[in-house]
């Protein structure tokens, strides 16, 4: 049992807050309380951290105070949403480069008394007066990235302040107001700067120091905050204390929503063109989930505009005529296999995904059986396939689209949960790129660019591409929060950040998890092999490195490359088991 240990550790961290001291949280948490292995540098098959054990509920998030505070709200009887509240709402203030209010998120929900699987859609929307040509200069041409990211243009109407509202609407027990009692309480008396977070400030000195409360806030005098120092935002309090009494209204209606505007419009590098209009009319959508067959397993998952769970059930589709189990982890014929799947799956992804209420998505076509075989044999194949495109369907609407243009860079949280009535979620928040705009509200939280996820140009080779820009569109995604059911009963309860590497993350940690039988924490530290392209990329200092040069003898060109994923997977069997990414700083509490 962890919950006595994890008292005593919510009593040191809130004790540091409260007198400012800075010291390393490392030295606060013991890292046989939460199975961290803090000298680990090289990621191994077999990681050297164990799971995390309950019997009753689990909780993984990100960062240990998000994770603290959710356990609270779980051994006082609240639900995962209940949780998942307190949770995100620390994350915001603790990991804003990756999340928070000014955001979005897809939440997977299995709701133990209906017994049923049900997807929630907050993500952010285009503004209504938004053009066509909003990410491209006079002539046309598509604008550098970072030239379309910071500023107000890349603003979308924020989605999870009125998602956090919905879910609990559907599945809180515990007193609305309690849900922000701590995060109110880090914000004001203190909270600890995490590595994770200081070392994001001072990688993105430059884009930060740009505005004037970003600057001030992220570096006061000129300087990135210290990891291990205690830092307090006030202005986010102030906003946690409005939602937390008038609820999601104040940030579509009211004070927060003006803040929000003049944020976006009023700024001078890019300014938006966000409306009252588009926080007024912004509603979280209920959404049909994308469930599909693995093995013996059903593999659940948010469906457009999310692209996380149809990609994943192609890729899955195609590998399941192969067996990797016998395969195994080490063998390169392994890797060829699921890379040249993901590759196919891309194809697919990139010219026929987009937001539902704005384009026909062939979803049934593209997870039908005889379209994935016949995808799947390219795979029959010694070498990398030389050619990919997207497949042709029989839908006519579809043949009307062309392959997307954009990038869809890593920043993003993920939370899992299992409460003790049976309920589970599965959510993943973004606000895009680190710290998105760049943008700081007044209120103490930072906006999305989450609109730099559609497609720069709207027309490739004369056709439309079906991520293009569009009033009140919700631009693509590739966030996969997931949960895995078998005989109708969450097993698995996974997803990770990593912008559009999450598909490729929570692909190797499916397969790790059934076909090789790792345990969670395995799974959550598996190497990375990720190819959506063409080139594969390997995880540096990894066994994957030595098959480096089977892989080019299969035609690969291959690069080593660091990943940053933050797998946090739950397994439910006999008890409850935990498993956090130890790329991240994540840990799982559970009692």
């Amino acid at each position: 049992m962890l919950f006595p240990n994890l008292k005593l550790i919510f009593f040191l961290l809130i004790t540091i807050s409260y007198t400012a001291r800075s010291e390393q949280i490392s030295d606060k948490i013991n890292p046989e309380v939460f199975n961290i292995n803090t000298q680990n540098k090289n990621i191994k098959l077999k990681e050297e951290r164990k799971p995390v054990t309950s019997d009753n509920w689990m909780v993984v998030t990100a960062n240990p105070q998000a994770s603290v505070v959710a356990g609270k709200i779980l051994e006082k009887g609240g639900t995962a949403v209940d949780a998942m509240i307190s949770a995100q709402l620390v994350l915001g203030l603790v990991e804003p480069e990756s999340s928070g209010l000014g955001g979005g998120a897809f939440l997977v929900y299995f709701d133990n008394n209906k017994k049923e699987v049900i997807t929630l859609d907050g993500r952010e929307t285009a503004p209504l007066l938004v053009k066509e040509d909003l990410f491209q200069d006079s002539n046309g041409n598509p604008l550098k990235f970072f030239d379309a990211v910071v500023g107000g243009k890349s603003v979308g109407t924020p989605g999870t302040p009125a998602l956090l509202e919905e879910s609990y609407k559907r599945w809180g027990k515990t007193k609305w107001s309690l849900l922000f009692k701590d995060a109110i309480n880090l914000s004001k008396n203190g909270f600890v700067i995490s590595k994770k977070l200081s070392s994001s400030i001072t990688r993105s000195k430059n884009s930060l120091s740009k505005f004037k409360n970003t600057k001030k806030y992220f570096l006061p005098n000129n300087v990135p905050l210290r990891a291990g120092s205690i830092h307090i935002n006030k202005n986010y309090a102030d906003t946690l204390l409005a939602f937390a009494n008038s609820g999601a209204k104040v940030f579509y209606n009211g004070e927060i929503s003006n803040d929000i505007i003049s944020s976006v419009n009023n700024v001078k590098i890019n300014p938006g063109n966000l409306s009252h209009k588009d926080l007024l009319n912004y509603k979280v959508i209920e959404r049909k989930p994308v469930c599909s067959k693995y093995r013996n397993y059903e593999i659940c998952g948010m469906g457009p505009p999310s692209s996380g769970a149809l990609t994943i059930s192609q890729i899955l589709g195609m590998i399941e005529r192969y067996n990797i189990s016998e395969l195994g982890p080490n063998n390169p014929d392994t890797w060829r296999i699921i890379g040249d799947a993901s590759r196919l799956a891309f194809a697919d992804r990139d010219a026929y995904i987009a937001d539902t209420d704005f384009v026909y998505v062939p979803i049934k076509e593209l997870t039908d059986q005889t379209y994935i075989n016949k995808r799947a044999k390219f795979l029959n194949s010694k070498n990398k396939i030389e050619k990919v495109k997207a497949g042709n369907l029989i839908s006519k609407s579809s043949s009307n689209w062309n392959e997307d243009i954009s990038l869809e860079l890593p920043s993003t949280s993920h939370i899992s949960i299992v409460d003790k009535y049976g309920n589970a979620l599965s959510m993943t928040s973004t606000i895009e790129n680190g710290f998105g705009s760049r943008l700081m509200t007044n209120g103490g939280f930072l906006l999305n660019n989450e609109l730099t996820d559609f497609s720069f140009k709207s027309f490739k080779n004369g056709k439309k591409i079906a991520n293009n820009i569009a009033p009140g569109k919700r631009p693509r995604s590739s966030m996969a929060p997931t949960i895995i059911l078998k005989n109708n009963k969450p097993v698995y309860i996974l997803g990770s950040p990593g912008g559009s590497n999450i598909i490729g993350y929570v692909i190797n940690a499916v397969v790790s998890l059934i076909d090789w039988k790792m345990n969670v924490q395995e799974a959550a530290s598996i190497p990375h092999g990720i190819n959506k392209y063409g080139t594969y990329y390997l995880e540096k200092n990894t066994f994957l490195n030595e098959l480096r040069p089977s892989l080019e003898a299969m035609n690969y060109k291959v690069k080593l490359k660091e990943f940053s994923s933050g797998l946090n997977i739950i397994l439910i069997d006999d008890k409850l088991y935990g498993g956090s990414d130890h790329r991240r700083e994540g840990i799982a509490i559970g009692n």
